[in-house]
């Protein structure tokens, strides 16, 4: 089987949901954003402020496209999707799953986009920044899920459920 890839804004339950996922599957798990943090050994906000949104960009593509893993819940740093060399990377090794938050909900998750890390382009609101990135969320995704169920085994449920039919339709031979 394949990695399980899942992108998605900040807030968007990527991390708390792979966990689950991967032992629902029988995956390991790897949040991508602390490969980076732990291969600089910074946080990723020292990180921004050290080499401004497109140098952290840089290194955020770099460090995903480097990840070589097999059977694995992958859960991505928000702006993995500028990367393209990473999301190539990704879409070869596995499926993509973007969890799609509604705007909403996710100023409710969300606070201090500073402290959290989140490269926003000169953006200053989430909306500002939701709006730069949907399209490439909706570009990269074999799957999307709407998560806006605070219950997280609900959402687990969505995500796993939609990655079986995906599987069946893409990957059963047919006779």
């Amino acid at each position: 089987m394949k990695n399980i890839i899942l992108i998605g804004m900040p807030g968007s339950g990527k991390s708390t949901i792979g966990v689950v996922l991967a032992k629902k599957m029988g995956y390991q798990f790897i949040d991508s954003d602390i490969v980076i943090q732990q291969k600089y050994a910074k946080t990723l906000e020292q990180l921004i402020d050290e080499h401004s949104d497109a140098g952290f960009i840089q290194i955020e593509n770099d460090v995903n496209k480097e990840i070589k893993v097999e059977h694995t819940v992958i859960a991505t740093g928000g702006s993995v999707v500028y990367g393209r060399e990473a999301m190539e990377h990704f879409k070869k090794t596995g499926v993509v799953v973007y969890l799609k938050v509604p705007e909403e909900e996710l100023k409710k998750r969300l606070g201090s986009l500073k402290e959290r890390g989140v490269v926003s382009n000169g953006k200053a609101t989430i909306a500002e920044i939701f709006e730069d990135r949907k399209a490439l969320y909706e570009q990269y995704a074999d799957i999307t899920v709407t998560c806006a169920n605070e219950m997280l085994r609900y959402s687990v449920e969505d995500v796993y459920a939609k990655i079986n039919a995906y599987f069946a339709e893409n990957y059963v031979t047919k006779e």
